[in-house]
């Protein structure tokens, strides 16, 4: 049996549209649940009942807001979710475990729609100054064009704002991730999304529990 951390760990994944974020983030959670720790799974935009309802406004409202608008959305959601979800598991020394986190506003926003504005990824920037919890560990699932369409469409589920919008806007999301891992390498972890989802998981699973044998746990 595994002692529990005596400190929280926070583990984001992060990519583009169908690179298997969910899948790998609910394998994770079962997976250390099963060795006894204690697993807060959640998502963004959401996780907490308010972020939630943000989330329905920015992927399926009838209305575009302005840039910097929607970004201010993604951080209202984000602070709510923190100070109710995310800030709380953690001080209980839990694993949380989330299926997007600032990464994606900085590659969606900031590299997609944005195409890399300096202004704007600033402005994304101080907005992430303001967050108090920083991920320990990023898993970023990398997808081709190719694959991510052809994934999102044999999903069985309406396509969001984001999934619906043009090629060249994902090719910048994805660039963008590029440019963010390298910027974060000391917590990213870069993972072939091309490979089964059990050969991924087993990589995931490994490489988690390198980076928790090296944290404090309960005595």
């Amino acid at each position: 049996m595994i002692k529990p951390l005596s400190k929280g760990y926070f583990i984001t994944f992060e990519g583009g549209e169908g690179g298997g974020k969910s899948t790998q983030a609910k394998l994770l959670t079962d997976a250390l649940t099963k060795h006894n720790f204690v697993v807060t799974q959640t998502r963004e935009p959401g996780g907490s009942p308010g972020a939630e309802e943000i989330r329905d406004l920015l992927l399926f409202g009838k209305h575009t807001l302005s840039l910097k608008a929607e970004i201010l959305a993604h951080f209202s959601a984000r602070m709510d979710h923190v100070d109710q979800l995310i800030y709380p598991a953690l001080n209980r020394g839990e694993i949380v475990i989330c299926d997007r986190f600032i990464d994606s506003t900085l590659a969606y926003q900031g590299y997609g729609l944005a195409r890399g504005d300096k202004k704007i990824l600033k402005f994304i920037h101080a907005l992430s100054n303001l967050i108090d919890v920083k991920p320990q560990l990023t898993f970023l699932l990398k997808t081709s064009l190719p694959m991510m369409q052809n994934r999102c469409q044999q999903r069985n589920q309406r396509l969001d704002r984001y999934e619906r919008l043009p090629k060249d806007f994902h090719h910048d999301v994805l660039e963008g991730f590029q440019i963010i891992s390298k910027h974060n390498a000391y917590r990213y972890i870069c993972i072939d999304a091309s490979e089964s989802i059990e050969a991924i998981h087993q990589k995931i699973l490994s490489i988690t529990f390198q980076k928790l044998a090296t944290l404090p746990h309960e005595t």
